[in-house]
């Protein structure tokens, strides 16, 4: 029986420094810690309630449970209550604990989306990834994930803090980190459907981890339906918005475009209050697509009701580029435009991006350890506020916040 994809070796990324097979992905058993204690969620699907392994299943989890301190609780939400950890046995080696809370309402007591990010963070493993280390019960049959303590909050958080100065070789180093897990879960065949600047995290050593996974699926047959109502609104790519119902990476690839167009101009790069007026947000700044500059666009569901009566609109030009985003320069929106093609079929895929002139451009992207970063318990609490949530929770009222605080004139 062939390996599966999800868990065989792949090559490293191009642009990547990484040693040959530096990114793994491991089923679960190998993620638990030093010790290879089998997982309990594996162990205790192979048994029956009561049957004769039940016991050998109970202890196993408590070996992995017992592992562990629960320390302070860093945030809570609907689905679970995030804890500071760390291993029993060395104090200083701090994790992040995440407690789903368990519901009856829900199928095996587990929201659907807890149960995608545990599949997912499983299967998936990379540097640039937010390490599950291990999987346990507690006696109030809760689950509880134990992942990498990422104590330089969102990053998010980083680009809106003004007093923090980063230039053209920091973004650079971001981006370039971003890229390379992107790339990763879909070599992997998994896309993410929620990639943004909330969603990353940072590390203590300034690397940057994708998190989230809650809306997370693998690459579906090309017949297959998928949901449209996907990704935040302010990284959501236009065929969406048309009620594309078939779609790839390239649906990543987009987010991925404004999460490096936010770093480099330090705003919400593309922002509305409604999904309709974010594509005319959208069209704005790339113009009013055509059937012949984006084939097949006039079959979407939506295509008539949005945009088949609009006026024609232009694409902004490269001066309007060059002064929204000069840290990054004539590459790096080359970069950027090739992420935001409005037609996917021209978008750059996350091979293409790590294949890109940009990342050979002056500057060097900068060194890990010289990045500027947030620290602190307000970062760490940023880190729980994050895992806290479980896919889009919250996230619509948070955005709309937001967007009632901008000046949409400005876009014009």
């Amino acid at each position: 029986m062939g390996m599966s994809p999800a868990l065989s070796p792949r090559p490293n990324p191009p642009g990547s420094n990484a040693p040959a097979n530096a990114a793994k992905a491991r089923p679960l058993v190998h993620l638990l810690n030093h010790k290879t204690v089998p997982s309990p969620s594996l162990a205790s699907t192979a048994t029956t309630p009561g049957g004769p392994d039940e016991g050998l299943a109970e202890e196993m989890n408590d070996v992995v449970k017992n592992q562990f301190v629960f320390g302070s609780r860093l945030g809570e939400g609907t689905y679970a209550t995030v804890y500071r950890g760390h291993y029993r046995d060395d104090p200083s080696k701090l994790v992040a604990i995440k407690k789903m809370k368990k519901n009856a309402e829900w199928q095996d007591g587990i929201n659907l989306d807890s149960l995608r990010e545990m599949k997912y963070l499983a299967e998936l493993h990379h540097p640039h990834v937010i390490n599950l280390i291990a999987v346990f019960t507690t006696k109030d049959e809760n689950i509880n994930l134990v992942l990498e303590h990422l104590p330089r909050g969102e990053l998010q958080d980083l680009w809106q803090d003004k007093s923090i100065a980063y230039g053209g070789a920091d973004v650079k180093a971001w981006a370039n980190m971003i890229c390379q897990a992107v790339w990763w879960i879909h070599e992997n065949f998994v896309l993410h459907r929620d990639i943004k600047s909330n969603n990353i995290l940072i590390a203590a050593d300034n690397s940057l981890k994708l998190a989230d996974f809650g809306l997370a699926r693998s690459f579906a047959n090309p017949e297959a339906d998928m949901t449209y109502n996907v990704i935040t609104r302010f990284y959501r790519p236009p065929e969406l918005f048309l009620g594309s119902s078939h779609y790839g990476g390239c649906v990543d690839m987009w987010s991925v475009g404004c999460v490096i167009a936010e770093l480099a101009c330090r705003e919400f790069f593309i922002f509305s209050e409604t999904d309709l007026q974010h594509l005319v947000r959208i069209c704005d700044v790339f113009g009013v697509p055509t059937e012949a500059e984006w084939p097949g666009i006039s079959k979407l569901r939506f295509w008539q009701e949005q945009l088949e009566n609009s006026p024609p609109k232009r694409p902004q030009p490269m001066s309007w580029w060059r002064n929204k985003m000069p840290l990054i320069g004539d590459a790096g929106i080359d970069l950027v435009k090739g992420l935001l093609a409005m037609d996917p079929a021209k978008r750059l895929d996350a091979k293409q991006a790590l294949a890109h002139h940009y990342w050979t451009t002056a500057p060097k992207p900068q060194k890990r350890e010289n990045l500027p970063g947030k620290g602190g318990k307000a970062a760490e609490k940023a880190m729980g506020e994050q895992l806290k949530r479980v896919g889009p929770e919250a996230d619509e009222e948070k955005m709309s916040k937001i967007a009632r605080k901008l000046d949409f004139g400005a876009m014009r």
